[in-house]
């Protein structure tokens, strides 16, 4: 074959090649890469097409995808990642209680007192004062009164949710449009609190808080699907793009679904049904109705969500040992039988169980669930997880990897604050307080780790907590001596977390979760390199730019 035959042939190749490689939209070059892809954890240039990432290595590899209208971005020592998972958060209820009254910050009852008088005046018209975020630590045994509330907001109803959840203050007018008096007796799953007397306190406990949330002013399809949009812009800003509804019922769902079907869903959506523990198996046809009916683009109801028990700040959570002041052991909400019978019927229809479960006891027993789920039905990949594990029996941390249970860890709250110190510590003892949040302990077991931010109890920021599982400190803190330094887990998994291991819970590790050629270009940009500075700085970096299928969905100017 002649040479011109040759170079013809070489030429036509080459044009054919260019041809079935457009020019990139996107390329990262020039800063550090990691990727979470284990085989090859980094890289210094990332190309994108579309919504695809189609090139990691080097800049002399991304060059050949840049063209005329190709996006260049200089990391410089910025940090590109795969996007943040969030494997445990409410962003509808959350978003809609930005607009609140919003006391999280706040360290003394003064402060508080001071907040709620404020807006009080600045929102006068208002039918109910609504406010969120009190911190328990704040009110002498976390229980504040109601005639401090009467004296801040006299003229009109008051409901005021706790940071946790798992509490609601009230003032005076509220209990009598609830008609909560002497005579009303404590919900099976939940307590009034009540005084001397025996007349409510003014604060709520658990199911009992629905005494007066049920008589709140109806909230709107608007008004959640405003929450949501308010919940995914900060989300987005923040670095996620994929996220675990917590606890959804059909209206939660009827905001993820309005957005899915404007094409606003700005987060791939796997959402937890909630679970009524008193109904049993009699609703999980109609939890199959919504699976179905609510199934979109980026959401899909296909979790439920099993509140096993409570908080240990409010003596709600279920303990293998009495608590020390009480010698109680705190509820469970089912019995071990119920337990094991209605989440044997989920499995069976196909859902993946999600549990909150705070105390050790709690924890025992939805492994013990999830085994005769296992038993009944066949083990099979069902990645149910277990949200909080604030106590975990040593007998059980190698049952996360037999069971294949995801520990689905907070660990934002794995460091020795006033929760730990004032409410905690006191009630368990030394011994139970050395094994408290053992993110360290289930990773050795080799349980897979998850992170979770329960967003609107405490900061949605994922920096904040892979800080502090990496620190067991404050996050912001300087150097110091860590809060049961065993429990500490690496930086790196602590990223896989949030990012890989997050989109394995949601069955999605072949779409997102790390950067490799084919996957999904759910990315972002970091304003420094987390693993160039001391582990006490991971929280102060900021997010600059937020890419989900390619598409930015938050960007800093500085970075254009």
């Amino acid at each position: 074959m002649g040479r011109a035959r040759v170079a013809w042939l070489i030429g036509l190749a080459t044009m054919a090649a260019c041809a079935r490689r457009p020019d990139a939209d996107i390329v990262f070059r020039d800063g550090p890469v990691y990727t979470v892809d284990s085989l090859h954890p980094h890289a210094t240039a990332v190309a994108v097409t579309g919504t695809r990432i189609v090139y990691v290595g080097d800049y002399a590899g991304a060059a050949r995808f840049i063209g005329p209208s190709t996006r260049i971005v200089e990391l410089r020592g910025r940090m590109l990642l795969p996007a943040f998972h969030d494997s445990h958060v409410h962003p509808v209820t959350a978003g809609m209680r930005m607009t609140e009254c919003a006391l999280d910050d706040l360290t003394s009852a003064a402060q508080v007192a001071d907040s709620i008088s404020r807006c009080a005046r600045e929102h006068p018209g208002d039918t109910w004062f609504r406010g969120h975020g009190w911190q328990l630590p704040v009110f002498p045994h976390a229980n504040p009164g109601r005639a401090l509330l009467d004296s801040l907001v006299p003229n009109r109803p008051a409901y005021v949710r706790a940071a946790d959840g798992h509490s609601a203050w009230v003032n005076s007018r509220a209990l009598a449009l609830a008609h909560v008096s002497f005579a009303t007796p404590d919900p099976p799953d939940g307590r009034i609190e009540r005084d001397a007397r025996g007349n409510p306190s003014g604060t709520l406990r658990e199911g009992a808080t629905d005494l007066v949330s049920s008589i709140l002013p109806p909230v709107t399809l608007a008004d959640r699907v405003a929450g949501l949009e308010r919940a995914l812009r900060l989300a987005n800003s923040l670095g996620i793009v994929a996220l675990q509804e917590a606890d959804a019922d059909s209206d939660i769902l009827a905001a993820y679904r309005t957005l899915d079907h404007r094409h606003t869903l700005t987060a791939r959506v796997v959402a937890s049904i909630h679970v009524d523990p008193a109904a049993g198996v009699a609703q999980i046809q109609e939890m199959r109705n919504l699976r179905a009916y609510f199934a979109g683009n980026r959401v899909r109801a296909t979790s439920a969500k099993i509140f096993a028990d409570g908080v240990i700040e409010s003596h709600t959570a279920a303990l293998l040992e009495p608590y020390a002041d009480t010698h109680t052991r705190g509820p469970a909400n089912l019995s071990p039988g119920a337990f094991d019978t209605l989440v044997t019927a989920l499995d069976h229809a196909g859902f993946q169980v999600h549990v909150h479960a705070i105390g050790d006891r709690a924890v025992h027993m939805a492994l013990d669930a999830i085994a005769a789920a296992q038993l009944a039905n066949g083990a099979h990949d069902a990645r149910d997880h277990i949200a909080h594990l604030e106590m975990v029996d040593t007998l059980d941390l190698p049952r996360f990897k037999a069971l294949g249970v995801f520990a689905n860890f907070q660990a934002l709250w794995a460091y020795r604050d006033s929760y730990i110190s004032d409410l905690t510590e006191p009630v368990l003892g030394a011994e139970r307080s050395s094994r408290l949040y053992p993110l360290g302990s289930v990773a050795r077991a080799g349980g897979t780790i998850v992170g979770g931010s329960d967003w609107g109890v405490t900061s949605l920021n994922p920096l904040e907590a892979i800080e502090v599982g990496v620190t067991r400190r404050a996050p912001g803190s300087p150097a110091g001596e860590p809060w049961l330094p065993r429990e500490r887990v690496s930086l790196a998994q602590m990223i896989a977390a949030y990012t890989i291991e997050g989109a394995r819970l949601a069955f999605d590790e072949r779409t997102t979760g790390s950067i490799e050629v084919g996957k999904a270009a759910d990315l972002i940009v970091l304003d420094r390199d987390l693993f160039a500075i001391p582990p006490e700085q991971i929280s102060r970096a900021h997010v600059l730019l937020t890419l989900l299928d390619g598409h930015e969905v938050y960007g800093d100017p500085s970075l254009r």
